[in-house]
């Protein structure tokens, strides 16, 4: 007899539900029923089993008791699976106990090498049956042998082109300097030259070495020329996954050849106790709804589940040249989802990016998880764009209150909480931290044409240590193409940083169009804390800049018609250009309407009401565009501006927090509250 445990749902016409609960273990037995504390099933597939065949009237909670979870393909939940609104399905954790959903194995078998390495033999990869390209030890990542330990090697020749070629130019070889590579490294196809320039991070293995000519070919072609961004300085790169490479604690070789794995312990480590995990599953769960057909997975509920270890690498010919690395998939996808929530899960120790939600998904949510040493980013959202069936679109999911970094340690241009075609999302109160690219990117058109993106809501996230100065072109949030009804507000966003260029808090990219950007206080930045390359009626107002290094507003592109409307902000610096590139104004016509037709205009920004302020400089020494004050003011801008302290509680502190004396007060500037930015769950740990 199956056990039926009676509780009161409140389905708003207090209607009462019975809650059958399926009980897991990893000491259970899937011959049982799950239904008893004493007699739990094995596995979490059985559970869903279990689920699939209960009556829907009845709410199901599948409790998961502590222990390791593993397997080595992804749980595949299906319509048949789904709970309804009334009685949803619920995975839970035991209370007080840890269970975790890993796609790893463990390693055993160690024996020495040498005085420094160890090693032990795995059959299977010997075979060709297996092969991993991450290990974790003691619960860390381990870096595969590489060279140079620490910095880079860079290009030193270009022989097809150089930066005389577009900088898109696929390019398939490029001159070494004598000693970085050589051709007398064993298992040489296995190695990887990882490729960091503009913004991507190239990823090529290497098909042979030329030490006469001191050229090397790669097997297949990278997306742009080999050098460093937009310079003819020839790029930065490494190679990994070289067994005369590892002479470094941390660092880790597998010879597929023989299925040998070595590693360099760190100081401390034994081989004889230490915990060491290999990834097996390429993923490590799947929600699969059919959204044209209208069978959706839906009313599942995750909670306080871990989920760990995925093991994935680039196909044959893909070398990671998309923006934001959107090759790479992820670990828990959704696809035809709706009303799916993961709250309180953490996600860690992935090779790929956290959790993606791809076509015909909406209404999920994402709440109070924990991202952490990804190799790609946290949360992908894509759906169906504007040719696609509507019902392939995806939209109104919320990413709120969740905890992600550090991501990219591998795809390192990989982006923390990314959004493509979809609408209708809201991504607030996140903490997105130590990645190598964008915090939170918005968009996925470049320019002006119809874009699905619209009415995206990235609102209080605090978003820092990004970029780290390894790539080029990111922002800590940055937005592309036409996007009506998004909004941009009370982020805070600090300690930016770029390779050559591109180290903006904000970043409104090519065609970002009809977008509020409102409340965010941004300092700290490599380059400006508000940029735009080129955009359309982007309204910026109530914002704090402070503390660029090299520049504090940037304008790339000048077009006929208004980029932006820069009012009420406050702009504060000790250094760097207060507006960089292109400030000027172009004539151009336009329908004003239509009793007095085309009109004649040259206002391609509108900028008043701010507050400017450089302790270092007095008023008649800050430029604006080359001009004095009084001179800027002629042409029509910041005509109700001040220069002036805007009298912060603490601006070397960095508490933006206004004084009541405060100009911009005067001015109609609204205070800011810096702690209103990041997780509202008081008790999580620390960002």
């Amino acid at each position: 007899m199956k056990r039926w445990t009676a509780i009161l749902w409140v389905l708003g016409f207090g209607i009462v539900a019975a809650e059958q609960v399926i009980y897991v273990s990893p000491q259970g037995d899937d011959q049982a029923q799950g239904t008893t504390l004493d007699a739990p099933v094995r596995t979490v597939a059985r559970a869903f089993e279990q689920v699939r065949q209960a009556a829907k009237d009845q709410a199901v909670t599948v409790v998961l008791r502590g222990g390791e979870y593993a397997i080595t393909e992804p749980l595949v939940l299906r319509p048949e699976h789904s709970g309804t609104e009334r009685t949803p399905v619920r995975v839970r954790a035991y209370e007080g106990e840890t269970a975790l959903v890993t796609g790893g194995r463990r390693i055993t078998g160690w024996v020495k090498h040498d005085d420094y390495i160890w090693k032990t033999t795995l059959d299977d990869v010997a075979a060709g049956q297996s092969y991993f390209t991450q290990l974790f030890v003691n619960g860390r990542r381990r870096l595969r042998a590489r060279t140079p330990n620490e910095g880079f090697f860079r290009v030193a020749a270009l022989p097809d082109g150089g930066d005389n070629v577009p900088y898109n130019t696929p390019s398939q070889r490029f001159g070494y300097r004598p000693g970085d590579l050589n051709p007398a490294w064993t298992h040489l196809a296995d190695a990887k030259v990882i490729v960091y320039h503009f913004w991507t991070d190239t990823h090529l293995p290497i098909e042979n070495i030329n030490d006469d000519s001191h050229i090397v070919t790669f097997q297949h072609k990278s997306g742009k020329r080999f050098t460093d961004d937009f310079s003819g300085d020839g790029a930065r790169y490494i190679v990994e996954n070289l067994f005369e490479a590892l002479d470094a604690p941390g660092e880790w070789y597998l010879d597929r050849s023989k299925g040998v794995l070595y590693y360099r312990p760190l100081p401390g480590e034994t081989m004889e106790t230490a915990e060491v995990i290999a990834p097996v599953a390429p993923a490590l769960l799947r929600l699969e709804g059919d959204p044209l057909g209208r069978r959706y997975v839906e009313h599942i509920r995750f909670e306080d589940i871990e989920f760990a270890h995925t093991q994935w690498q680039l196909k044959p010919g893909d070398c990671n040249n998309a923006q934001a690395s959107t090759t790479v998939p992820a670990a828990v996808s959704l696809k035809g989802a709706r009303h799916v929530r993961f709250d309180r899960c953490s996600f860690a120790r992935l090779g790929t990016y956290a959790v993606e939600v791809l076509e015909g998904c909406s209404d999920n949510e994402f709440t109070r998880n924990r991202i952490v040493d990804t190799a790609a980013g946290g949360f992908r959202v894509n759906g169906g764009g504007e040719n696609a069936h509507p019902l392939l679109r995806t939209g109104n999911n919320r990413i709120a209150d969740n905890r992600i970094g550090p991501y990219g340690l591998v795809y390192h241009s990989a982006v923390g909480v990314l959004l493509m075609h979809t609408f209708g999302n809201t991504v607030e109160h996140n903490a997105i931290h130590h990645g190598f690219y964008t915090g939170i990117s918005v968009g996925w058109h470049w320019g002006y044409q119809r874009s699905i993106s619209r009415d995206n809501v990235i609102a209080y996230n605090h978003i820092h240590h990004i970029g780290q100065g390894l790539l080029s072109d990111m922002g800590g949030i940055y937005t592309l193409g036409v996007s009506p009804g998004t909004v941009l507000r009370g982020n805070r966003i600090h300690d930016v940083d770029a390779n050559r260029y591109g180290g903006w808090g904000i970043y409104n990219d090519e065609g970002s169009s009809h977008i509020l950007v409102e409340d965010n206080i941004v300092y700290d930045t490599k380059f400006a804390g508000y940029n735009i390359h080129y955009a359309k009626e982007i309204t910026v107002r109530n914002n704090i800049f402070a503390f660029g290094r090299l520049q504090q507003l940037s304008r790339s592109i000048v077009e006929p018609h208004q980029s932006c409307y820069f009012e009420n902000n406050i702009v504060y610096f000790e250094e760097g250009t207060l507006l960089d590139n292109k400030w000027n104004d172009v004539p151009y016509d336009f329908y004003y309407r239509p009793s007095s037709g085309m009109q004649k205009t040259d206002s391609t920004f509108t900028m008043n009401w701010n507050v400017y302020y450089n302790p270092t400089q007095s008023p008649e020494q800050m430029r604006f565009n080359g001009k004095t004050f009084e001179d800027w003011k002629t042409t029509g801008k910041d005509r109700n501006s001040r220069i002036a302290d805007p009298r912060f509680v603490d601006a070397a502190g960095r508490d933006f927090r206004l004084r009541p004396d405060s100009p911009a007060l005067e001015l109609g500037f609204r205070s800011l509250d810096p702690s209103l930015a990041g997780p509202r769950d008081a008790t999580s740990p620390a960002d």
